[in-house]
């Protein structure tokens, strides 16, 4: 069974995503190992350039120790990242068994991703040319991946 690992930078607070949330790791347990896990963001009293950058950093490397204990195809979640229809992205879950067991997803804090998480990763997907916030974009990746996953199996849930 492919295993899927969501790293979220941030804590997810309120109660409609964590409901949203345990539905579809309901559903995903059909067709995946499914972990999640949140990474403290780092707290910014000013939202200068540099605070914003050495926030960044320190949460990049929280999430590199994270994936050094997940080695895997790594996915970062960044609005520079190829946009992709659903189809495309189910067939890059699949594919992506063939490379590794294991998927790792990057959710970025409120100010995104360091360069260098972006850059050492194995592909990098955007959404949307929008910003989410991030606690709902854990949400829609959740329903993309159970998307992928019922297209592959030739469902009616993908119209």
């Amino acid at each position: 069974m492919q295993k899927i690992n969501i790293f979220l930078v941030g804590k997810q607070k309120e109660e409609y995503f964590n409901k949203a949330s345990e539905e579809y790791e309901k559903r995903l347990k059909k067709f995946c190992s499914l972990k999640i896990t949140e990474i403290p963001a780092e707290n910014l009293l000013n939202e200068s350039p540099a605070l914003v950058e050495k926030a960044l950093l320190k949460e990049a490397e929280k999430i590199k120790k994270a994936l050094n204990l997940n080695p895997g195809f790594t996915v970062a979640l960044c609005i520079e990242g190829k946009e992709l229809k659903s189809e495309d992205f189910g067939e890059l879950i699949l594919n992506s068994a063939q490379k590794s067991s294991m998927v790792n997803f990057i959710i970025g804090s409120s100010y995104g991703l360091h360069p260098s998480v972006k850059n050492s990763a194995d592909a990098k997907i955007s959404f949307s040319k929008m910003t989410f916030p991030h606690r709902l974009f854990k949400i829609m990746l959740l329903e993309q991946i159970y998307r992928g996953y019922k297209i592959a199996e030739g469902s009616k849930y993908h119209k």
